[in-house]
């Protein structure tokens, strides 16, 4: 096991322990020096890493997704965490342990899988339970379902998040189907399973979290869209209109197309399974950076680009003391109301003081 994870460290910490390279860069300093630039991580999260001196010596030693034994010092820059690295070596595979590098589900993926099962069994239509049964059947399928992430950093992003934001999905499929009367669950539960069920070959997870080549070049809807054609190849029987509405739900699932979708929802399955997707992921998302944000200081997270917006750490918020008084011999603040008559009061100048001279000779 590890010595100490990134969640552990602290600032003014001296530190010696095996981080994975999530990113390296090689920059300059004002000197024209190299000096290194690193993103480091392990299952716990990440930390900014600077080496600045006899950066020429190691530079080459090692790249992106190498694990590295590293020697520094954990500072504070820009009310975050940094570590400033005065040694560092790269390790071979053979002396790590890789589930202490990979962020995974809390929950174990046969246990999540087979719940996903149960739950399944629950459709009444025989061809949608067919063609799923189908996709879940397969043993490359459902070995890569129970470790693929749902996305390679917005949300769900560790292993088995895939099948973990599933499962989430089919319980609000299920609540907003009882709600919504006219709602097919069983169409719901087919989007719910196959949406992203791309992802398993879009996405690359052995080290750092990426994309195939063929995630490149296709994307996981079209892969998906694939790979549903070739399971229905086996049930000849299946509903050719029942399959293009679960086809539509399949490629309308990101809701615009400025988001990735070729088509937009238009019935109500296809509309209400979007927002549910899309609900899923970002309150996942919200839920990671406000447990993971590295400011060190203060109730808000940096800026979350995928959601557009600074967060709020509510818990930090509630739990912080009110802001303190100000001293005696400090300036008051002006209250709203002084500020309004500030705002008002006729600004002193001699060109006003000589027309109000004349408007009042004319009265």
């Amino acid at each position: 096991m590890k010595s100490e994870y990134v969640s552990d460290l602290r600032p003014n910490q001296d530190v010696v322990t095996t981080l994975l390279v999530q990113a390296k860069e090689v920059r300059q300093k004002k000197s024209g020096d190299p000096y290194l630039s690193l993103s480091l991580v392990d299952k716990s999260g990440e930390i900014d890493a600077k080496m600045w001196d006899n950066v020429g010596e190691v530079m080459e030693t090692f790249d992106r997704d190498d694990f590295i034994r590293v020697k520094g010092r954990v500072q504070v820059y820009q009310n975050k965490p940094q570590l400033t690295i005065h040694k560092l070596q790269r390790i071979d595979d053979a002396e790590i342990e890789f589930g202490d590098f990979f962020p995974a589900s809390a929950r174990d993926p046969e246990e999540m899988f087979a719940e996903l099962r149960r739950m399944l069994s629950e459709i009444e239509n025989p061809h949608i339970k067919a063609l799923l049964d189908a996709v879940l059947d397969d043993p490359e399928i459902a070995a890569r379902f129970k470790q693929a992430p749902a996305a390679k950093s917005v949300h769900h992003a560790f292993l088995g998040g895939l099948l973990e934001h599933v499962l989430s999905l089919l319980k609000l499929c299920r609540m907003t189907g009882d709600h919504y009367e006219f709602i097919d669950v069983d169409l719901l539960y087919a989007a719910a399973v196959l949406h992203d069920i791309g992802k398993i070959h879009e996405l690359t997870y052995r080290r750092s979290f990426g994309y195939s080549d063929e995630g490149q070049l296709l994307g996981h809807i079209t892969i998906g869209i694939r790979m549903v054609e070739d399971k229905l190849r086996d049930l000849p029987d299946f509903p050719p209109r029942l399959r293009t509405l679960i086809e539509h739900m399949v490629l309308s699932h990101h809701g615009l197309m400025e988001f990735g979708s070729p088509k937009v929802p238009v019935f109500p399955e296809a509309m209400l399974f979007h927002f549910l997707d899309n609900i899923d992921s970002k309150m996942e998302n919200m839920r990671a950076v406000t447990t993971k944000d590295q400011n060190l200081e203060g109730s808000w997270t940096g800026y979350v680009r995928p959601l557009e917006r600074y967060l709020l750490k509510k818990d930090k918020y509630l739990e912080d003391p009110p802001e303190t008084a100000p001293e005696p011999s400090a300036t008051p603040r002006k209250t709203a109301a002084e500020r309004r008559r500030n705002t008002d009061r006729p600004q002193q100048s001699l060109f006003g003081d000589k027309l109000r001279s004349a408007l009042q000779t004319d009265s």
